[in-house]
């Protein structure tokens, strides 16, 4: 399967995210090109990319087994957890908190302060999952809806979804998941969730799509207005190609996911191995987590050197999410876990993805031991 030339450059930050699969965005243009015609429109030429639209909500309902009108599509993640965050505003007018993981995404974040909620934080240590009595003592106090996570976006750490399910369920609330990271990454039980979101381009499906699923499908709600689309929950032109490309991209991943699980666990064992050796830590370690993903701190005061070194070694990796890692903000997920700001700011994250290769690994090794030994000399 095609991906963006790679030739100049070494890539480990599959969790910012994925090299879009040309296949399938050539293959999208082209039908987009072919019949560009306003879904929105009255004709049978609008009606027929309507249908289009449909199909795709239909393919995800059949892969989650939820109600397919419980989905609605939208541009990023970003928007895509406001949707979750709105739906539970108009569906809970009066409610004012929610119990919330400390591992959240930004958008979350800013989603449940800008509707009106106040999170309460299930507590946590240095594993990175969550802490199921502290989540029973919240819900003991107060049972309202849970928001978490499935896996982290720095650490890769699986959260106990189906204990959280379990205690959801008990106690009669709402379990509501993003699981931008977890999609296309591992085998997900969709049953467990109430609603969800994830992003296309965490999958290789290319910029512009996102989706997200709640349970109750009379609910009035929604981010945009002005316009009926997405069933009155999305004003505004639906972006067809990237849709189209969204199912191709998923399809992939699902077909090749057990074997991608196995390959990149092999690689990730390998960069863990190697880098301990060098004097590095790897965070959560010995917790259930994502395949790909490596969060680690590195034996050095100062990692912008590292960093620099590198990028001058045309490799890629990052610093943690990547709402956070330009403006070099200490990981709150790791001060959540118990680190410092200095060890947080010690950290890079490498995160592997369907076209790594053992080649990339074997040199991202040896860029890694090079440029520590050399800084550590220092």
């Amino acid at each position: 399967m095609k991906s963006p030339s790679q030739s100049k450059f070494f890539y480990f930050d599959y969790n910012a995210t994925h090299p879009p699969f040309l296949n399938f965005l050539t293959e999208s243009l082209n039908e987009y090109a072919g019949e560009y015609y306003n879904p929105s429109g009255a004709t049978r030429f609008s009606l027929r990319n309507q249908g289009k639209i449909e199909s795709v909500r239909k393919y995800f309902a059949g892969l989650t087994g939820k109600n397919e009108r419980g989905f609605v599509f939208s541009s990023t993640g970003t928007e895509a957890n406001y949707l979750l965050l709105r739906y539970l505003r108009e569906s809970n007018p009066d409610l004012k908190e929610l119990i919330v993981s400390p591992f959240e995404h930004s958008s979350m974040y800013s989603a449940i302060r800008d509707l009106g909620f106040s999170p309460r934080l299930i507590q946590t240590d240095f594993s990175g999952v969550i802490d199921l009595k502290s989540l029973r003592s919240l819900l003991l106090e107060n049972p309202v809806p849970i928001l978490c996570l499935y896996a982290g976006n720095e650490t890769g750490v699986l959260q106990p979804v189906e204990r959280i399910a379990s205690l959801a369920k008990e106690f009669g609330v709402s379990f509501f998941s993003d699981l931008m990271q977890a999609f296309g990454k591992i085998h997900v039980d969709f049953s467990l969730f109430d609603g969800f979101s994830f992003s296309s381009h965490k999958i290789g499906g290319g910029l512009g799509s996102a989706l997200s699923f709640v349970p109750n499908t009379k609910i009035d709600y929604h981010v945009f207005g002005g316009g009926n689309q997405e069933n009155g929950h999305r004003a505004g032109t639906e972006n067809i190609q990237a849709l189209l490309s969204f199912q191709k991209s998923t399809e992939f991943q699902m077909k090749h996911l057990s074997e991608k699980e196995e390959r990149l666990k092999k690689f990730q064992i390998q960069i863990e191995t190697r880098l301990e050796t060098l004097g590095c830590k790897i965070i959560a370690k010995d917790s259930p987590r994502l395949p790909n993903t490596s969060f680690v701190m590195l034996p050095l005061e100062d990692i912008d050197f590292f960093l620099l070194g590198m990028e001058e070694k045309n490799t890629i990796i990052s610093t943690g999410s990547s709402c956070k890692s330009r403006a070099r903000e200490a990981s709150s997920s790791l001060i959540a876990m118990g680190y410092s700001k200095e060890e947080a700011l010690r950290c890079i994250r490498i995160s592997t993805g369907i076209h790594t290769t053992q080649d990339e690994i074997d040199f991202l090794s040896e860029a890694s031991e090079e440029l520590i030994l050399k800084f550590k000399s220092f």
